[in-house]
C-alpha cells in the first residue's frame, strides 16, 4: 500500500521538494500550508498520482493543528509518516533589537518551530499508531549547533526540536515508530533568497568546500530514505545536509 504522508510547510522550499519526492514514489500526501493556500493548491494539481490534498492551519494555534492533522488524516484514510517542515525565521539581534521585537520574535519562533512541530506530531501519533506505525521526521537546522547569533531564538527553536525528536524516537519505539530528524544548512529556498543574493552571499557559499548551498532536492533525498522502512533502526539519528559547512563531533 502506498503510504500515506502529512509534510508541514509543503508549499514552497524544502516542505515543496519533500512532497514532490514522496508524490514521485507513488505516496499520497497532505500538503500542509499557513498563508501559502494558492501555491498549495497549484502544487497538488500538478502531483503525479491522486489523492493528494491540502490542509491549512496556523502552527502556533493548538486548535487549528488538531483539526488540521484529523483532516489530512482522515481525507487519506490514515497516517504512515508525517514530515515537521513547517518554520519561520526572524531575525532579531540581540544588541540591536528593541525588547517589544525581541519578545515577539521568541514567542512567534517557538510557536511555530517547537511548540507546533510538538503539537502536530501528538495530534499525529494516534494515527500512526492505529496504522499499526511509521515514521516521523523533523526538518532541523545547522543553526541548532554552530549557533544562530542574529537569530537566536531561531538557533533555540532547532535545538529544541533535535531534543525533542529523540525524547519521542525513545517514547514511541514500541508503537513501531521511528522519528528522525535532518539537519540542513543553507538551502536555496525563498526563505534564503534574501541572504544568497546579498552581499554576503559568496560568503554564504564559501562555507563549503563544495562552494554552494544545498538544494531542496538534497535535503528532500535525506527525508525520503529516513521516512523508509529501511532506516527504521535510525531512529533518534539526526542527519547532517550542509555540504561539510559545518562539522560536528
Amino acid at each position: 500500500m502506498n503510504r500515506r504522508v502529512l509534510v508541514t510547510g509543503g508549499a514552497r522550499g524544502i516542505g515543496r521538494a519533500v512532497v514532490e519526492a514522496f508524490a514521485a514514489t507513488g505516496d499520497q500526501v497532505a500538503v500542509h500550508h499557513g498563508a501559502s493556500r494558492d501555491a498549495a493548491e497549484q502544487l497538488v494539481a500538478e502531483l503525479p498520482g491522486d489523492g493528494h490534498v491540502v490542509v491549512g492551519a496556523d502552527l502556533s494555534d493548538a486548535e487549528q493543528v488538531r483539526r488540521a492533522v484529523d483532516a489530512a488524516a482522515q481525507a487519506l484514510g490514515g497516517l504512515d509518516v508525517l514530515v515537521n517542515n513547517a518554520g519561520v525565521f526572524m531575525a532579531h539581534p540581540p544588541l540591536t533589537t528593541l525588547y517589544d521585537q525581541w519578545q515577539l520574535a521568541w514567542a512567534s519562533t517557538l510557536a511555530v518551530n517547537l511548540v507546533g512541530a510538538a503539537n502536530v506530531t501528538f495530534c499525529a501519533v494516534p494515527h500512526l499508531v492505529s496504522g499499526g506505525g511509521g515514521s516521523i521526521v523533523n526538518v532541523s537546522s545547522r543553526g541548532a549547533f554552530r549557533g544562530e547569533p542574529d537569530c537566536p531564538a531561531y538557533g533555540a527553536s532547532k535545538a529544541g526540536l533535535n531534543a525533542f525528536g529523540q525524547s519521542m524516537a525513545l517514547a514511541l519505539a514500541p508503537q513501531g515508530i521511528s522519528v528522525s530528524t535532518v539537519a540542513p544548512g543553507f538551502v536555496e529556498t525563498d526563505m534564503a533568497r534574501e541572504v544568497l543574493d546579498g552581499p554576503g552571499g559568496d560568503a554564504v557559499r564559501a562555507q563549503s568546500p563544495f562552494g554552494r548551498v544545498a538544494h531542496p532536492h538534497e535535503v528532500a533525498a535525506a527525508v525520503l530514505w529516513l521516512a523508509s522502512e529501511p532506516a527504521r533502526f535510525a531512529s533518534g539519528t539526526i542527519i547532517d545536509v550542509n555540504g561539510a559547512s559545518y562539522l560536528r563531533t
